[in-house]
């Protein structure tokens, strides 16, 4: 299958740019050994190239491109399938962009297409050449420095290493994860994620229970959430508690038990966030919504967990406007390297500032991943890179530190 990846990347500064032909003879050489042809567009400090061909061909190609130490911030753009190539005769052309004027580079480019129909910036290909060339959305482009140049040390904070149990007779326990702001090293909030008394997740523990069941366990466990997390350091930090939508809709005085068992365990309704996941389908909307209003009228904040990995992510986000959203970890997954999640995720961001709901994103695991969103405008992360969840305690945090340039 004809398969067209874009990328564009940086340009590491200690290579020098009279080497650039060197680099795309041999390029054009083992490209025309495997059927791949394109074009490699260079401004001066940015590569940005297309690539056509056998998608058992393009693919190792370009993987081979990521790796190559030449240049860095490589981020794929477009992967896409097509009928037939853009650009059939050429091998892999460098164009320069310095040495051509924009519209003469433009009509270029669309003067070497060999389809079956004449180029024209209709192309969605094309649209993102014409992009480059026109030098725009230049504020959607993130330079992060490389990976190592953050190291992350972990916390020794001795009074955060207290453990406590869940009450023996209980049938579930939790763990718990910090939401921090890196930069300014502090914990805005745990999260405690239920768990089995013998530390399973918590498809374990929901496993072979019936649709009401599920709805009572989910709801009675919050008391042991609010027990666990009352006995814990927290001082005024504010606790977060994952509720599913439907458990307000089907279970009678929700609202009520949860107000209860959060005064009885001397915590305070603002101090804690129910997180609603967007996964599950709202059935009775309307019901859902009566409840989320008697829940901000006490006090309690509520989040959107997983946000882009469901159903009704954009509608729940629309009907009840959270305090929070949490960008779900399959967006957050190498958003360094993907165009299409980069887009998403500004997006996200822009919509949210625009209605004043404060943005943060889970699962983050490189040091990459956290540095771009930071970039684009997050402050609080969750996730493995800063520390995992432990059950009945607050875990240590690895804190970044910017490395010395000597």
């Amino acid at each position: 299958m004809l398969t067209t990846i874009i990328y564009r990347s940086h340009l590491c500064d200690n290579i020098p740019i009279n080497t650039l032909e060197d680099m795309v003879a041999a390029a054009n050489e083992k490209n025309s050994q495997a059927d791949v042809t394109g074009i490699l567009l260079f401004n001066g400090t940015h590569f940005f190239q297309l690539l056509e061909g056998p998608e058992e061909n393009v693919i190792p190609i370009y993987r081979n491109i990521c790796e190559d130490p030449r240049h860095y911030n490589v981020v794929e753009l477009l992967c896409d399938y097509a009928p037939s190539r853009r650009f059939g005769k050429v091998g892999m052309e460098l164009v320069d962009l310095r040495k051509y004027d924009r519209h003469e580079v433009l009509q270029n480019l669309l003067d070497k297409g060999t389809s079956k129909y004449q180029l024209t910036y209709d192309d969605r290909a094309l649209q993102f050449f014409r992009t480059f060339v026109e030098d725009r959305e230049k504020e959607n482009y993130f330079e992060i420095p490389p990976a190592d140049s953050w190291e992350f040390v972990l916390d020794d904070n001795a009074a955060l290493s207290k453990v406590v149990a869940a009450d023996q007779a209980s049938d579930c326990s939790f763990a718990f994860q910090p939401i921090i702001d890196p930069l300014s090293q502090q914990i805005v909030a745990l999260e405690a994620l239920i768990r089995t008394p013998s530390g399973a997740p918590p498809h374990a523990y929901f496993e072979g229970l019936t649709d009401d069941e599920i709805y009572e366990a989910d709801l009675r466990s919050k008391k042991i959430a609010f027990a666990m997390a009352s006995a814990l350091p927290i001082g005024e930090q504010s606790l977060s508690v994952n509720l599913r939508p439907m458990t307000l809709v089907k279970i009678p005085q929700a609202v009520n038990f949860l107000l209860q068992e959060i005064q009885a365990h001397g915590l305070v309704p603002e101090q804690v966030i129910i997180e609603f996941t967007e996964s599950e389908v709202i059935s009775r909307f309307d019901e859902f919504t009566d409840a989320v209003r008697l829940l901000k009228a006490a006090g309690i904040r509520l989040a959107i967990d997983h946000f882009g990995a469901g159903f009704a992510g954009l509608l729940l986000l629309a009907q009840f406007q959270p305090d929070r959203i949490k960008i779900n970890r399959d967006l957050i997954k190498d958003v360094h390297r993907s165009g299409s999640r980069q887009a998403i995720i500004q997006a996200i961001i822009k919509c949210c500032t625009s209605l004043e709901i404060s943005v943060s994103a889970v699962g983050v695991e490189k040091p990459e991943e956290w540095m771009w969103l930071e970039s684009a405008g997050i402050s609080l992360f969750q996730g493995y890179l800063f520390a995992k969840p432990e059950i009945g305690r607050i875990p240590a945090i690895a804190w970044p530190e910017k490395k010395s340039v000597f």
